[in-house]
Protein backbone atom coordinates (compact mmCIF):
# COMPACT_ATOMS: atom_id res chain seq x y z
CA UNK A 1 0.00 0.00 0.00
CA UNK A 2 1.56 3.19 -0.68
CA UNK A 3 0.33 6.52 1.31
CA UNK A 4 0.54 10.39 1.21
CA UNK A 5 0.00 13.27 3.39
CA UNK A 6 -4.28 14.07 3.29
CA UNK A 7 -4.27 17.26 1.14
CA UNK A 8 -7.99 17.94 0.41
CA UNK A 9 -11.35 15.79 1.36
CA UNK A 10 -12.10 14.57 -2.02
CA UNK A 11 -8.84 13.05 -3.01
CA UNK A 12 -7.24 9.28 -2.40
CA UNK A 13 -3.83 9.26 -0.37
CA UNK A 14 -4.08 5.46 -0.21
CA UNK A 15 -3.96 2.66 -3.13
CA UNK A 16 -3.65 -1.07 -2.90
CA UNK A 17 -4.03 -3.76 -5.36
CA UNK A 18 -5.56 -7.17 -4.15
CA UNK A 19 -2.51 -9.37 -4.57
CA UNK A 20 -4.66 -12.44 -4.89
CA UNK A 21 -6.39 -10.55 -8.09
CA UNK A 22 -2.89 -10.22 -9.74
CA UNK A 23 -1.57 -12.35 -12.25
CA UNK A 24 2.38 -13.28 -12.56
CA UNK A 25 3.89 -9.73 -13.89
CA UNK A 26 6.58 -8.52 -16.02
CA UNK A 27 9.04 -5.94 -14.73
CA UNK A 28 7.76 -3.83 -17.73
CA UNK A 29 4.18 -4.29 -15.83
CA UNK A 30 5.34 -3.92 -12.18
CA UNK A 31 6.96 0.00 -13.24
CA UNK A 32 3.09 0.45 -14.65
CA UNK A 33 1.67 -0.47 -11.56
CA UNK A 34 4.41 1.26 -9.57
CA UNK A 35 4.31 4.12 -11.87
CA UNK A 36 0.09 4.64 -11.87
CA UNK A 37 0.23 4.32 -7.74
CA UNK A 38 2.67 6.76 -7.25
CA UNK A 39 1.46 9.40 -9.56
CA UNK A 40 -2.07 8.49 -8.87
CA UNK A 41 -1.11 9.32 -4.91
CA UNK A 42 0.03 12.31 -6.22
CA UNK A 43 -2.44 13.91 -7.85
CA UNK A 44 -6.16 13.03 -8.01
CA UNK A 45 -9.50 13.81 -7.53
CA UNK A 46 -11.80 11.53 -5.85
CA UNK A 47 -14.99 11.61 -4.86
CA UNK A 48 -17.61 9.10 -4.13
CA UNK A 49 -20.72 10.34 -5.04
CA UNK A 50 -23.06 11.37 -2.04
CA UNK A 51 -20.29 10.75 0.49
CA UNK A 52 -19.60 14.27 2.70
CA UNK A 53 -15.81 13.63 1.87
CA UNK A 54 -12.62 11.94 2.53
CA UNK A 55 -9.90 11.80 2.11
CA UNK A 56 -9.90 8.63 1.15
CA UNK A 57 -7.61 4.96 0.45
CA UNK A 58 -8.96 2.82 -2.17
CA UNK A 59 -8.59 -0.98 -2.41
CA UNK A 60 -8.92 -2.48 -5.81
CA UNK A 61 -9.30 -5.93 -6.44
CA UNK A 62 -11.11 -8.55 -8.68
CA UNK A 63 -14.01 -10.61 -7.39
CA UNK A 64 -16.73 -13.27 -9.21
CA UNK A 65 -14.68 -11.28 -12.71
CA UNK A 66 -15.71 -7.95 -11.52
CA UNK A 67 -13.73 -5.33 -10.24
CA UNK A 68 -13.98 -4.61 -6.49
CA UNK A 69 -13.60 -0.83 -5.46
CA UNK A 70 -13.39 -0.79 -1.48
CA UNK A 71 -13.70 2.26 -1.15
CA UNK A 72 -12.57 3.79 3.07
CA UNK A 73 -11.84 6.85 4.96
CA UNK A 74 -7.63 6.75 5.29
CA UNK A 75 -8.45 5.39 9.11
CA UNK A 76 -10.07 2.62 7.56
CA UNK A 77 -14.08 3.21 7.88
CA UNK A 78 -15.86 1.53 5.65
CA UNK A 79 -17.46 3.86 2.95
CA UNK A 80 -18.76 1.60 0.04
CA UNK A 81 -17.59 -0.94 -2.06
CA UNK A 82 -18.72 -0.86 -5.98
CA UNK A 83 -18.49 -4.50 -7.78
CA UNK A 84 -17.92 -2.90 -11.55
CA UNK A 85 -18.32 -5.01 -14.66
CA UNK A 86 -15.36 -5.60 -16.88
CA UNK A 87 -17.46 -6.16 -20.29
CA UNK A 88 -17.16 -2.87 -21.23
CA UNK A 89 -13.02 -3.10 -21.13
CA UNK A 90 -12.62 -6.38 -22.70
CA UNK A 91 -11.64 -5.20 -25.65
CA UNK A 92 -9.89 -2.00 -25.33
CA UNK A 93 -7.98 -4.09 -22.10
CA UNK A 94 -6.71 -6.60 -24.89
CA UNK A 95 -5.94 -4.27 -27.80
CA UNK A 96 -4.35 -1.86 -25.22
CA UNK A 97 -1.96 -5.44 -23.93
CA UNK A 98 -0.98 -5.70 -27.64
CA UNK A 99 -0.19 -2.52 -28.74
CA UNK A 100 1.90 -2.31 -25.75
CA UNK A 101 3.63 -5.50 -26.36
CA UNK A 102 4.40 -4.07 -29.52
CA UNK A 103 5.96 -0.62 -27.68
CA UNK A 104 7.89 -2.65 -25.63
CA UNK A 105 9.79 -4.45 -28.88
CA UNK A 106 10.31 -1.53 -30.81
CA UNK A 107 11.88 0.15 -27.62
CA UNK A 108 14.50 -2.87 -27.20
CA UNK A 109 14.73 -2.84 -30.92
CA UNK A 110 15.60 0.47 -30.81
CA UNK A 111 13.46 2.02 -33.42
CA UNK A 112 12.56 6.25 -32.51
CA UNK A 113 9.80 6.21 -35.41
CA UNK A 114 8.29 2.97 -34.63
CA UNK A 115 8.18 3.48 -30.82
CA UNK A 116 6.92 7.38 -31.15
CA UNK A 117 4.46 5.74 -33.65
CA UNK A 118 3.38 2.88 -31.11
CA UNK A 119 3.28 5.24 -28.10
CA UNK A 120 0.56 7.18 -29.66
CA UNK A 121 -1.73 4.83 -30.51
CA UNK A 122 -1.05 3.55 -27.07
CA UNK A 123 -1.98 6.71 -25.26
CA UNK A 124 -4.95 7.03 -27.65
CA UNK A 125 -5.97 3.27 -27.09
CA UNK A 126 -5.37 4.75 -23.16
CA UNK A 127 -7.14 7.55 -23.39
CA UNK A 128 -10.49 5.50 -24.33
CA UNK A 129 -10.07 3.21 -21.47
CA UNK A 130 -10.25 6.04 -19.34
CA UNK A 131 -13.11 7.79 -20.87
CA UNK A 132 -14.73 4.10 -20.52
CA UNK A 133 -14.20 4.05 -16.95
CA UNK A 134 -15.55 7.55 -16.34
CA UNK A 135 -18.26 6.50 -17.89
CA UNK A 136 -18.65 3.06 -15.61
CA UNK A 137 -18.39 4.84 -12.53
CA UNK A 138 -20.06 8.25 -12.65
CA UNK A 139 -23.03 7.26 -10.94
CA UNK A 140 -20.89 6.00 -8.33
CA UNK A 141 -17.36 7.90 -8.23
CA UNK A 142 -16.60 11.08 -9.46
CA UNK A 143 -12.85 11.04 -10.95
CA UNK A 144 -11.16 13.94 -13.17
CA UNK A 145 -9.54 12.59 -16.23
CA UNK A 146 -5.79 12.11 -15.20
CA UNK A 147 -7.36 9.72 -12.43
CA UNK A 148 -9.59 7.98 -14.37
CA UNK A 149 -6.20 7.39 -16.54
CA UNK A 150 -3.99 6.00 -13.73
CA UNK A 151 -7.21 4.11 -12.40
CA UNK A 152 -7.51 2.50 -16.03
CA UNK A 153 -3.69 1.60 -15.76
CA UNK A 154 -4.18 -0.20 -12.61
CA UNK A 155 -7.20 -2.31 -14.22
CA UNK A 156 -4.60 -3.22 -16.64
CA UNK A 157 -2.07 -4.80 -13.80
CA UNK A 158 -5.45 -6.76 -12.44
CA UNK A 159 -6.54 -8.14 -16.06
CA UNK A 160 -2.91 -9.27 -16.44
CA UNK A 161 -2.52 -13.15 -16.68
CA UNK A 162 0.70 -12.97 -17.20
Amino acid sequence: MTTAKPANRKRLVAVSLDERSIGRSNRNIENERAVAIKDLIAANSFAPVGHRGGPYALHLGMKDNRLLLDIRLADGEPVIAHLLSLSPFKRIVKDYFLICDSYYAAVRAAVPGRVEAIDMGRRSLHDEGSRILQEAIKTKVRVDFATARRLFTLICVLHWKG
